[in-house]
């Protein structure tokens, strides 16, 4: 079924339901009709301007209408979108530009020290607003059709190489995770799902997915705010909101003494594995949490918790949504029995093909049909998943994925650093944070301000170490292998707690 034919989602979903509200804030709301409009409006200026099938465009961009409108206008095009993480520094922007061969960069405005810290400059780059507000003045012929086999998005996932790699999501994965995950958590008339965390994310454009595929409108916040979103959620009547921990947490706290109104029927945690105290708070207070497990290569949750075992299996992921299988595997491809760990792979019709111009990389995550994920976890005897490490060496800070390679990749720029080291360390806000050890290049003396300073100029904000040590040496294995295990136990006590080496 890759193949298949279908109307163009946002042109389907306006003519069935044009009066339907599809975006919605504090401040104002936009029906389908309007949205496919100005949607149009944009696709056939982008037109004009060169932007045909194929070519990679661009989008850094806050939670907006605009960047709502860019992704559904590409698609009118048969262009691909290569959404930008906002909190990348120019020099990180620059590079993704150049992989991807975007030939156009869309901004809204929110980043302009991004944008004009380009250099050297990779692709035209544009304010989306001239092509939203200014009327087209020539027809446009645009793909009224879509294929589900045809690349939407290319988004960027950190490597362990230390460069990020972009994930190839085509409209069937997106199609196919939309429909898993209706077939879990069903779809409700009256369903709103509220968008605070960022739609350069797979999790925020799979909610965008949702909207057009159920016709269900979508609560739009710039930025999490956790006051913001419980109003919401009592007086906008918000039935689903997607979080990470750090978002959860905060939710509850100002929550209080508070209980949830029954219209509110899920809370979609991802980002990784929760503390077990906080889910328990949450099972205290009847919150209907459902823990999820995906990827960008998933185009989001693969394994979530279904309803009616939301309190059985309180700390697991559930299992596989209906399109798609999981298996737990050994180092040489074995499946490991029930209890047993091992390496958690995935396949399904909501999985990527591959990476972008990474032939290499994708064959060594694609094997006998498998996606090899690189995370452990277990199933237990029920088939449910629980997940024990996102990734080998993985950093999650608040919901965001820092791999040690790429933080060392900086470090050892620094003229008078010689080795790197780069592990995860326990914080009580973001749940880890990066901490480097460092060799100072013939004992050189550096201060901790200066590096901190110096991965500023090269990270994004919550790549930057937080906590610096100096050592004599790195531990390494017989092979020369970095062995970050060991950086671990030589973090502090109090900067270990609930850090897996």
């Amino acid at each position: 079924m890759t193949d298949t034919v279908m109307p163009h989602w946002l042109r389907k979903r306006a003519e069935l339901t044009p009066d339907r509200v599809a975006v919605e804030t504090f401040e104002a709301a936009v029906t389908f009709r309007e949205l496919n409009e100005s949607t149009r409006n944009l696709a056939a200026n982008l037109q004009a301007y060169g932007i045909k099938e194929g070519d990679r465009v661009a989008l850094l961009m806050g939670n907006s209408l605009a960047m709502i409108q860019s992704y559904h206008a590409l698609a009118y095009l048969g262009a691909i979108a290569v959404p930008l993480n906002t909190r990348l520094t120019p020099a990180e922007i620059a590079w993704q530009l150049e992989d991807s061969g975007a030939s156009l960069l869309l901004h809204d405005g929110s980043k302009l020290d991004s944008v004009h810290g380009l250099e050297p400059r990779r692709a035209e780059v544009r304010a989306v607003r001239d092509w939203i507000s200014t009327p087209a003045r020539h027809p446009a012929r645009l793909k009224e059709t879509i294929r589900l086999d045809e690349p939407h998005t290319i988004i960027y996932t950190s490597g362990t190489t230390g460069r990020p790699k972009g994930v190839i999501l085509s409209h069937g994965n997106h199609w196919w995770s939309a429909v898993g995950s209706a077939l879990n958590l069903g779809v409700n008339f009256d369903d709103k799902w509220l968008a605070a965390v960022p739609l350069f994310h797979v999790s925020g454009l799979s909610i965008l997915m949702k909207s057009v595929i159920y016709g269900m409108p979508v609560f739009l916040q710039e930025r999490f705010d956790a006051k913001a979103v419980n109003e919401a959620i009592f007086s906008r009547r918000v039935t689903i909101v997607s979080v990470v921990t750090a978002m959860m947490t905060k939710l509850l706290d100002d929550l209080g003494d508070q209980a949830y109104p029954a219209w509110f029927r899920c809370m979609l945690l991802g980002g990784g594995p929760a503390p077990m105290p906080l889910l328990e708070k949450a099972k205290a207070k009847g919150i209907p949490v459902f823990q999820t497990y995906g990827l960008s290569e998933t185009a989001s949750q693969i394994v979530t918790l279904a309803p009616e075992y939301m309190m059985e299996k309180i700390g697991s992921a559930g299992k596989p949504l209906f399109p798609a299988e999981i298996k737990i595997v050994d180092d040489s491809g074995k499946e490991r029995r029930p209890g047993e760990e091992g390496e958690i792979v995935v396949k399904g019709p909501n999985v990527t093909k591959g990476y972008w111009q990474r032939p290499e990389a994708t064959a060594e995550a694609w094997r006998d049909g498998w996606f090899h994920t690189g995370d452990i976890g277990v199933l237990d005897d029920d088939g449910f998943l629980y997940v024990l490490d996102r990734r080998k060496d993985l950093i999650i800070s608040g919901g965001e994925n820092v791999y040690p390679a790429e933080v060392e990749a900086a470090l050892v720029g620094h003229p008078l650093i010689e080795e790197a080291g780069v592990v995860g360390a326990a914080d009580n806000v973001w749940g880890q944070v990066p901490a480097a050890f460092i060799v100072t290049k013939n004992g050189a003396k550096l201060a901790a301000a200066d590096v901190e300073a110096f991965c500023r100029n090269r990270l994004a904000g919550y790549k930057v170490p937080k906590h610096v040590f100096f050592v004599d040496r790195l531990p390494r294995n017989a092979s020369g292998k970095l062995l970050r295990r060991k950086l671990v136990e030589r973090l502090p006590s109090e900067l270990r707690t609930g850090v897996d080496g």
